[in-house]
């Protein structure tokens, strides 16, 4: 099975790692994140040991990255959402009746409008106080 096999939990262990170095991070930073020893995230690092299923959901939270991207190397860009967070609530939302739906997407819009106002303005506002 290719989870005993020592390549693939070697692989495993070498995403995990890159990702935890991008962020800047420490194996004792991410271990408390996730909730566990740092010996232990050591471990998967190394390609001793794959974590649980509920560690990977901890893991790829915490990474901001999916799952199938820490088992497998596929690229994250084909999840629809980078941010795990954010994915999971459109994901509830689509659960919701179409006026609720509407209404979200409306706030969304407002919320964007207010950005891109924000940074159009912003070459003004610094300006004026130079």
């Amino acid at each position: 099975m290719a989870l005993q096999d020592p390549d693939f939990r070697k692989a495993f262990g070498t995403r995990l790692k890159e990702l935890r170095k991008q962020k800047r991070w420490s194996q004792k930073e991410l271990a408390a994140k996730v909730e566990i020893r740092f010996q232990q995230l050591n471990k998967y690092e190394s390609g001793l040991n794959l974590p649980p299923a509920e560690m990977l959901i901890k893991l790829a939270d915490a990474l901001a990255t999916t799952i199938d991207y820490l088992l497998t190397g596929n690229p994250v860009e084909d999840n629809p959402l980078a941010n795990n967070r954010l994915f999971k609530r459109f994901r509830a939302v689509e659960r919701f009746d179409d006026d609720d739906q509407e209404a979200i997407i409306k706030l969304i819009d407002a919320m964007i409008a207010k950005q891109q106002m924000q940074s159009v303005l912003q070459p003004f506002d610094d300006a004026a106080s130079a």
